[in-house]
């Protein structure tokens, strides 16, 4: 890894530990589910940006840090964004089996944890 890329995945980190709180495995096997499928924007390629991310970040969580790229630093500064916008917009009542856990959980985070 360049000398940018580390300092750039040195500048994520931090945030990326506390706002991605599922495994890669926790991730791989939500992802699969009908209930990640079922939700966020599809777009015109019918997999929502959510799914889409949430398959970069099993790539991350399973790539070592030193091995990281700017890239990579620049996809997690957005998922750090997107956790803390979404977190900020929590439903009153039961979340449990609502869509804006399973978009969080599309992008690596579990409210229920």
């Amino acid at each position: 890894m360049a000398t940018g890329a580390n300092e750039a995945v040195a500048e994520a980190w931090a945030d990326w530990q506390d706002a991605v709180n599922m495994t890669a495995s926790e991730l791989e096997d939500f992802l699969d589910t009908d209930a990640s499928k079922s939700v966020g924007d599809k777009g015109t390629r019918g997999e929502s940006t959510g799914h889409q991310s949430g398959r970069r970040i099993v790539k991350i969580l399973r790539t070592k840090k030193g091995d990281l790229s700017e890239d990579d630093a620049a996809h997690m500064r957005k998922v750090v964004g997107y956790v803390h916008r979404h977190l900020a917009q929590k439903p009153s009542g039961d979340i449990s089996d609502s869509p804006w856990r399973y978009s969080l959980m599309n992008w690596g985070h579990d409210p229920t944890k």
